[in-house]
């Protein structure tokens, strides 16, 4: 049967309600071992419309998340807030964030070059995209990833900033299952280093939770232009400097591994 999306509303979501939409999509596109192709063929909707949401080219519309909703027998829209509560959060992230202003934290906005150990490829980097930005519709900074070689793994979230701590912290909260990088605050070049907590996709459906050193490094410069993504392995030219800037992380303190080196109690 054709696509029929054109029978519903192509109101477009907003773009923060659209990332929540693409991250569990994609989750669960990889819970259940299934292709966007199988997904599209479900929701009787184009693979050329999924593929643009899921990337980020284009907004959802109501009538693709209705039959997304539909093919997966998932809820992926969450109750639109009160106009009062939507103004009062305006000036504010919500206090479970930190409570910070938009011009508080405008200097982490940006991309940023990502750099964590290979799960997959022992002595490997693996590299990716984060992207952070103001999402006025939730009035809160918010992050997504790209340029993943296992894209339906890509995260995307809420990024906290409390006064107490001094720590930034990308939260991934969907469905109870949460994911997070806790990260030092930037140095004077911008760079955030600090600790992954994840779950590391095992044999069949297992899933382990993981912990490893993660570094931001902002592109721009000539960074911008030359970042490569993907498993980093010894002998790739960006290796050496991949390498200098993920050992910053033991190595100047952003983080402690107890039993991992000396000096451990």
């Amino acid at each position: 049967m054709p696509p029929i999306e054109a029978e519903l509303p192509e109101t477009e979501l907003p773009d923060g309600q659209s990332r929540l939409i693409g991250a569990a999509v994609r989750e669960a596109l990889a819970r259940r071992r299934m292709s966007r192709q199988a997904l599209a063929d479900a929701a009787r909707i184009s693979i050329s419309t999924l593929e643009k949401a899921l990337s980020g080219r284009r907004p959802f519309t109501l009538a693709t998340t209705i039959r997304l909703e539909e093919a997966l027998g998932l809820p992926l829209r969450t109750q639109a807030p009160a106009p009062v509560a939507v103004a009062e959060r305006a000036r504010h992230a919500p206090e479970e964030f930190g409570s910070y202003t938009r011009e508080a934290v405008a200097f982490l906005g940006g991309r940023y070059l990502t750099l964590r150990p290979s799960f997959g490829q022992a002595g490997a980097i693996f590299a990716y995209r984060t992207e952070i930005a103001w999402d006025a519709d939730s009035a809160r900074l918010v992050f997504r990833e790209a340029e993943r070689l296992d894209a339906p793994f890509a995260q995307s979230g809420t990024v906290s900033v409390p006064n107490q701590s001094g720590q930034i912290y990308l939260v991934t909260n969907f469905q109870g299952q949460y994911r997070l990088a806790v990260l030092g605050r930037p140095t004077i070049q911008g760079e955030m280093f600090g600790i992954l907590t994840t779950l590391f996709s095992g044999r069949g459906t297992q899933l382990t939770p993981a912990a490893t050193p993660i570094a931001l490094v902002p592109e721009r410069g000539a960074l911008a232009e030359s970042a490569q993504y993907g498993r980093i392995a010894a002998g790739m030219a960006c290796e050496p400097t991949y390498r200098r800037l993920l050992d910053r992380v033991r190595e100047d303190m952003f983080a402690v591994f107890p039993g991992c080196g000396e000096g451990t109690a």
